[in-house]
């Protein structure tokens, strides 16, 4: 086995060795797919009065409302137009999905000037369409747009180290507490500093073994 190049055995269990001072984390793309499930559920409530339900459209097409569209086949993609057209009467719903698009497309923008237009953009749409969780969403973005707009800069994510983050906290969480510092530290190094070098298990046959009278 060899450790891990990032990973430092220094200071507290979990640190690596990435400049500090450089990290400029983009806002995940969950919080726009959180709006649309916030829409989505909204709009399920005043129309329907209760939850969703399979035979709804809208819930049968969660997924696909937060997938990338660029991602989905044109069979997803008829799905979730005939889906808006039944079951989204306000247009709320697609005007969130159109949103997180928006949004999406800042980060894709290859200088940093294109991707303040295209914050700008967003803005602009999120103001015209007056959906409450887009709103939101569009003051959180422009709360944190230098570091947003710095990552059109270093390209560097805090994206692993909060990768990282999540798993120092399921270990926890599997473990019901760690006593031991120690122990804490030694078991994040062993699970996520160590790149193992371990065989392939063999194949099991494929036939049955004789059963034995």
């Amino acid at each position: 086995m060899r450790w891990k190049p990032h990973v430092r055995f220094g200071g507290r269990a979990g640190e690596t060795d990435l400049p500090r001072g450089k990290h400029r984390a983009p806002v995940r793309s969950h919080l726009a797919n959180t709006v649309i499930d916030d829409v989505r559920r909204r709009t399920q409530q005043s129309t329907l009065g209760h939850r969703g339900h399979k035979d709804d459209p809208r819930y049968r097409t969660r997924r696909l409302m937060t997938r990338g569209f660029e991602r989905l086949s044109d069979r997803q993609r008829d799905q979730l137009f005939c889906a808006l057209r039944e079951g989204d009467p306000t247009g709320e719903v697609g005007a969130a999905i159109l949103g997180k698009e928006l949004l999406r497309e800042s980060y894709s923008a290859p200088t940093l000037r294109q991707a303040h237009w295209r914050l700008v953009r967003f803005y602009a749409y999120a103001a015209e369409v007056e959906v409450p969780e887009l709103t939101r969403l569009a003051t959180t973005i422009s709360r944190w747009e230098q570091e947003v707009l710095s990552f059109h800069t270093t390209r560097i994510s805090t994206g692993p180290v909060e990768a990282q983050n999540l798993v120092t906290e399921k270990i926890r969480r599997i473990a019901h507490g760690m006593r031991n510092f120690e122990n804490y530290r030694l078991r994040l190094l062993l699970h996520s500093g160590v790149q193992w070098d371990t065989r392939p298990t063999a194949r099991i046959r494929g036939r049955h073994p004789r059963l034995v009278a």
